[in-house]
Formats: C-alpha cells, sequence, structure tokens
C-alpha cells in the first residue's frame, strides 16, 4: 500500500515532465511554422525575419496559459486513467456548486468532489445547525455513517469558517494504509476554505425550512384554535335558542293565552277572570326569572357594571364548594380581558367541583402594570396531564385566554390537586367616579 502511495507521487512528478515537454514542442512548432515558415514564405532565409520573431513570441505568450492547463488536463488524465486532477477539482470546485439551482444537493456535491478528488475511501459534510454539528451528506451514499468516530484511525477533519464563525466540518476517510499526498491535502484544505459560502447559503436555507415548519404548525394550531371557539359558540347559540325555547318562550306564550282568556272572562265571569290575573303575576315573575336565569349564562351584567372581583365574588357564593376569593385592589381592565378571566374562573371552578374530589377552592386575583393574573387551585386528586386527552373544558380556557393575547398554565399530578393560572396582558382603565 505505502508503494502504490509512492507510486502516486512519481507519477505526478511524470505528470510534470510531459507537460514541461509539451509546453517545449509548442514552443518549437510554433517557431519553426512562424519564423522558417513565414520566412520560406516571403524568400527571407538566410536569417531569422525580426518581425516573424517578434509575431512567433507574442503566439507563445498568448497560448502559453491555455496550452499548458490543456496539456496538465490531458497528462492528468492519461496517468490517472481518466480521474480529474486534484487541481482540476479544486479549479472546477466553486462553478460546479454556485451554478447549482438545487441547494439541497450541494452538501452531496460536496462530499462527491471531496471524495474522487483526494482519492479517499469516504467523504463527509457536517454542518453547524442550531449550535451543533450535524451530519449533512456522506460520500459514496452507502457509506456507514458511523465513519464519523474521531478516533477512527485515518479520518482527517477540516472546519469550515467564515468571518471567525465555525459553520461546518468536512471529513475524510482515507484508505487503509494509504495516506493523502501533499498534494491532495492541499486540495483538501482548499475546498475547506471554499466552503464557507455554499455552507453559510444551505444553513440559511435549513433555517428558514425549520421556521417555515414552525410557522405552519402554528399557524394550523391557530385555524383548530378558532375552528373550536367556533364550534362552541355554535354549540352555545344552539343551547341558548333550546333554553329560550323550551323555558322563557313557553312561559311567555302561556302568559298570552291565560291574559286573552282573561280577557274573554272579563264579561262573563269577572270573579273568574281576577283569579286567572292574579295566578298570571306568579307566571309573570316565573318568567322574568328564567330570562335573568338566561342573561346570566350569557354575559352577567355584575361584570360590566362593577367588575371582575364582584362578578366572582356571585359566582362564588352559587358555587357547591367552598371557596377562598383573594384579591387586592383589583381595578378594572378592557371588557375583553375581563370576560376572558372571569369564564376562565367559572369553568376551573366547575372542573373542580364535578371532576377533583376537592373539599377546598382557592382563588387568588392579581393585577398589576399592564397584566391580570387569575389564579384557581384545589386541594382535589388532580390527573396526568401528560397521558390524560384534553377536554372540552381545559380546551376552551385556553383557546379563550390565548384569543385574548393571554398564556394559561396548568400545573397538576395525581394525588396534588390541580392549579390553573391564567396571565393576561391589560392596562387598567380609570375607575369611574362615585355620583
Amino acid at each position: 500500500m505505502r508503494l502504490w502511495g509512492r507510486r502516486r507521487t512519481i507519477r505526478e512528478q511524470l505528470a510534470a515532465l510531459l507537460v514541461l515537454g509539451g509546453l517545449v514542442v509548442f514552443v518549437v512548432l510554433v517557431y519553426v511554422l512562424v519564423v522558417l515558415g513565414g520566412g520560406a514564405l516571403i524568400d527571407h532565409t538566410s536569417s531569422p525575419h525580426v518581425g516573424l520573431s517578434v509575431l512567433a513570441t507574442a503566439v507563445v505568450a498568448l497560448g502559453f496559459e491555455p496550452v499548458r492547463s490543456r496539456f496538465e488536463v490531458f497528462t492528468t488524465r492519461l496517468l490517472h486513467g481518466g480521474v480529474q486532477s486534484p487541481y482540476e477539482v479544486l479549479s472546477l470546485f466553486s462553478s460546479a456548486l454556485t451554478g447549482s439551482r438545487e441547494n439541497d444537493d450541494l452538501p452531496a456535491r460536496m462530499a462527491e468532489v471531496l471524495a474522487e478528488g483526494t482519492g479517499a475511501k469516504a467523504a463527509q459534510v457536517w454542518l453547524m445547525v442550531d449550535d451543533q454539528l450535524r451530519l449533512a451528506a456522506t460520500w459514496p451514499p452507502a457509506a456507514d455513517s458511523s465513519s464519523g468516530a474521531d478516533d477512527m484511525p485515518g479520518r482527517r477533519e477540516l472546519p469550515v469558517r467564515q468571518a471567525g464563525e465555525l459553520l461546518g466540518v468536512l471529513a475524510v476517510q482515507e484508505r487503509e494504509n494509504v495516506p493523502l499526498t501533499p498534494v491532495e491535502e492541499r486540495l483538501f484544505a482548499g475546498l475547506a476554505n471554499q466552503a464557507g459560502l455554499v455552507l453559510r447559503g444551505v444553513r440559511l436555507r435549513a433555517e428558514l425550512v425549520h421556521r417555515l415548519a414552525e410557522l405552519s404548525t402554528l399557524a394550523e394550531e391557530l385555524q383548530l384554535s378558532r375552528q373550536r371557539l367556533v364550534d362552541v359558540q355554535d354549540a352555545e347559540r344552539r343551547r341558548l335558542e333550546r333554553d329560550i325555547h323550551d323555558g322563557a318562550q313557553q312561559h311567555l306564550v302561556a302568559l298570552a293565552v291565560n291574559l286573552r282568556l282573561a280577557h274573554t272572562l272579563a264579561q262573563r265571569s269577572p270573579d273568574r277572570a281576577d283569579r286567572l290575573i292574579a295566578e298570571q303575576r306568579e307566571a309573570a315573575t316565573a318568567t322574568i326569572e328564567t330570562i335573568i336565569s338566561l342573561s346570566r349564562g350569557i354575559y352577567p351584567s355584575l361584570l360590566v357594571d362593577e367588575g371582575l372581583t364582584a362578578a366572582l365574588r356571585t359566582a362564588i357564593a352559587r358555587n357547591p364548594l367552598p371557596v377562598e376569593l383573594v384579591a387586592a385592589d383589583l381595578g378594572r381592565y378592557p371588557a375583553g380581558v375581563e370576560a376572558a378571566a372571569y369564564f376562565c374562573a367559572l369553568e376551573a371552578l366547575q372542573n373542580s367541583a364535578k371532576h377533583s374530589a376537592a373539599k377546598a377552592i382557592r382563588m387568588d386575583l392579581r393585577g398589576g402594570p399592564g397584566v391580570l393574573e387569575v389564579i384557581v387551585q384545589d386541594d382535589g386528586s388532580g390527573f396526568d396531564l401528560g397521558a390524560t386527552h384534553a377536554g372540552a373544558g381545559l380546551a376552551n380556557m385556553r383557546d379563550r385566554i390565548e384569543s385574548a393575547g393571554g398564556r394559561l398554565t396548568i400545573r397538576t399530578a395525581p394525588s396534588g390537586g390541580t392549579l390553573v393560572a391564567a396571565r393576561l396582558p391589560g392596562v387598567r382603565r380609570p375607575s369611574r367616579p362615585e355620583g
């Protein structure tokens, strides 16, 4: 194997000699064709013509670099069995990558160029994403990715930096007992120097794809949240229609029928009409109570008139479990913020009463600069939040709080009680002057 490595060096020296010989032939041929051939055409063969000598020199100067490049490509491919030389790979690297339209293929193409140019067994391109190196491509594709171990013999790595920032790492795995030649080492270093801009573009694209996925997820969650709100509103509207139809409407219909009957009996049987009208007073009172109950379920007037603390204190009085209300000088907040806090607190109270087997509940109302907090905590059984599917109650609370720009936090554990905390943004409104 070491002999094969020496042969590669000899082959490179032989290629240099062939290029030199070709250039000598090129210069001699130009001189013969231009100076001697041109002199024969103008019958000036006794001595070299000065003008033709200058012309030959100009032709050699202009054609020297292109001819040298062509000779290098030809001799290298001839001696390497058609494979491009390391320097040819390096010269074509930038143009090949910048001409690619698909950024997703760039790491794979880089690994391929690196492996073929250095003659390595395998090559890898690592990309720095979220402060962590991640494997972006391996060549050949079927190579074992576990070969990325830093302590493997024959593994070489070079960092790729731009403006001092680490963007990634290029790695090659040498063939057994065949180290890279000095020329291939220089090629490896050259590729690492040129790869900075490419890896920066690939990383930016990966970050954009990641951000797009996050935004898509957020958009889907927002759409689901809005749909849940619409479904809840539709269900609430249907419930309200049913309650009005089955309750208040029936009372009103019966009241209207009885009043018409009393009007009919007023002339024929005044005593009976008086008794019927007296009965309608009670029916009217029941109808008013039904309508008041319905209106409380929609939006409590106490919340509008006196604020969150007064509305929740009234709701607590009807709660089946004892509730300790702790509220400082809360003040008033925007109507939407107070409504979100009120209905979230009611939902938390109902959940504790229905599901927690709690004996007592504590409710804290806290107001601060630009924020309103509602905390409901019970001493019940709690539940495993990770193993429990979020029911309609929890989803409704979260949707209502998030729709007002707030954040809902739920902490619970089996036999550890449940804490529901809503934090809402809102600027306090100035209090109404009394009188």
